[in-house]
């Protein structure tokens, strides 16, 4: 039988348990913004799609590298003619907007050149992120609970007793930086540009390592010391 509330017969210690762990990212995001402009707006539309569909058929020749493809907004519209110049002819400018996740970071040096190369195109990144369902947010919260008894037996044996049983153990938190919701986004830390001897460039990229932490607040009841 538990007892909701302390009693001497029935002490109560209540412990926070955290779990942190560094693993290595398993996907790595990037944003690609295609742009186009011109006088007319056909033109300037026609333009924007062809470079679209350039850009798309790039990141899709990636295959099974590529985890995520989403064109995440498109505009066109004229631009503001500059004031007191006299200008009267109106720009119009367009963009397309790509977000890409990829699960092979050699597909990903090799694809970011070719990006970058092509005219009126920029892209973003990358963000080194993990899986929504990847096993290190299980092994952080296993690592929380680990320590959580850890700290509570300790107390127990302080007082030279021992803990009886469990009583609540509810999750205080889990974070992961990079994951949407989880502390922003970190950018590459080493990238440099290199030419192959056939003049192709490459991406040498150093992954960013994940730091996954959870935390969980338990209560257990002890038997009563001796004081």
């Amino acid at each position: 039988m538990t007892h909701p509330h302390p009693t001497p017969e029935a002490p109560q210690v209540t412990v926070r348990g955290e779990g942190l762990i560094e693993v290595e990212p398993e996907l790595a995001r990037i944003a690609v913004t295609v742009s186009a402009r011109g006088i007319d707006r056909a033109p300037v539309l026609a333009d924007l799609t062809r470079r679209n569909a350039e850009v798309l058929d790039l990141i899709k020749a990636r295959g099974a590298a590529v985890a995520k493809l989403e064109t995440g907004g498109f505009s066109i519209a004229p631009e503001r003619p500059r004031r007191g110049k006299g200008e009267r002819t109106r720009i119009h400018q367009g963009h397309v907007r790509i977000t890409a996740e990829l699960t092979d970071f050699t597909a990903l040096g090799e694809l970011v050149p070719e990006l970058a190369d092509r005219d009126q195109v920029e892209v973003y990144g990358p963000w080194w992120e993990l899986r929504q369902d990847s096993g290190a947010y299980a092994e952080a919260r296993r690592l929380a609970v680990t320590q959580a008894v850890r700290r509570a037996r300790a107390y127990a044996e302080a007082l030279d007793t021992s803990l009886g049983s469990l009583l609540e153990l509810s999750d205080a938190g889990l974070s992961e930086p990079g994951v949407r919701g989880g502390g922003g986004f970190s950018p590459v830390l080493t990238a440099y540009a290199a030419e192959e001897p056939d003049g192709a460039p490459t991406l040498d990229l150093e992954p960013q390592r994940r730091t996954v932490t959870a935390e969980v607040v338990a209560r257990f009841t002890m038997r009563p010391p001796a004081l």
